[in-house]
């Protein structure tokens, strides 16, 4: 067998929750560029059509649904609906999240609002998700996959106000390992990656003031700031065979950052 075929996804099917977004986009297009048949979710169903016309335009199949991730019966009927389209759904990435920049505040004065707002769209998105997903894997019986998205402030401290956010992400890491304990059984691994900051619209105001960007490039050894595409190996690893006995793990993806501190 070519190794290379242990990365290709024909015949599975992805469920990319947050899909519209320019990280879940750019990974729904990847899986489908694998050969998976790939269901994008999102908020916005523009943005969902969006993606789910790129991923067509790659050659692979793709149902584009609107859902609110973080609410229990949205995510099972996406789930359900992923299930009575392509008959099973093998893989789960949790693509929503992020919103650190808009709501920065001191620890101590941390309102409790912008806290729960920053724990539903990051935390509370990918356990609802999951459940669904892994609920339909576990009865199809098949096994499968799922890729959180942590962050290198689950590991690393920022003096910028993100007590939510890196509590958020530390959580993330936390339950991928735990329910790569709980899941083996049913031959599910769960994985995850951390990325530093991306190059992306929710950050384009972070990443557009000239001193915050160059203080960040500088810490960062490769000397760039990260792109989506940059995320995309290890997304098809973790979702693919030839990551069948890798499990619990957190993959940084940091162009050296968490390297260096």
């Amino acid at each position: 067998m070519n190794p290379v075929d242990a990365f290709r996804l024909d015949g599975k099917v992805a469920l990319v929750s947050g899909g519209g977004g320019a990280i879940g986009s750019t990974i729904a297009v990847g899986l489908g560029g694998a050969g998976a048949r790939v269901v994008v979710a999102d908020i916005d169903q523009k943005l969902a059509d969006a993606a789910a016309a790129k991923v067509i335009q790659a050659g692979a199949e793709c149902l584009a649904l609107a859902a609110d991730i973080t609410n229990e019966a949205e995510a099972s009927r996406i789930v359900a609906a992923a299930v009575e389209h392509f008959g099973r759904i093998d893989i789960l990435v949790n693509a929503v999240g992020g919103g650190a920049g808009k709501v920065l505040f001191e620890a101590q004065d941390y309102p409790r609002d912008a806290w729960d707002w920053i724990m539903e769209l990051n935390l509370r998105s990918t356990l609802v998700a999951t459940q669904a997903a892994v609920r339909a894997m576990i009865q199809a019986g098949s096994g499968g996959r799922v890729v959180n998205i942590s962050s290198v402030r689950a590991q690393l401290g920022i003096d910028s106000g993100y007590s939510a956010y890196v509590a958020a992400k530390g959580a993330i890491s936390s339950l991928t390992r735990q329910w790569a304990t709980e899941w083996a059984k049913h031959g599910i691994t769960v994985n995850a990656i951390a990325p530093t900051f991306v190059d992306t619209p929710q950050v384009a105001t972070l990443l557009g003031d000239p001193a915050f960007r160059a203080g960040l490039v500088s810490r960062v050894p490769l000397g760039r700031i990260g792109e989506t595409n940059d995320l995309l190996g290890a997304v098809l690893f973790f979702a693919s065979s030839a990551s069948s006995f890798v499990t619990g793990q957190i993959l940084t993806i940091d162009g050296g950052l968490t390297a260096t501190q």
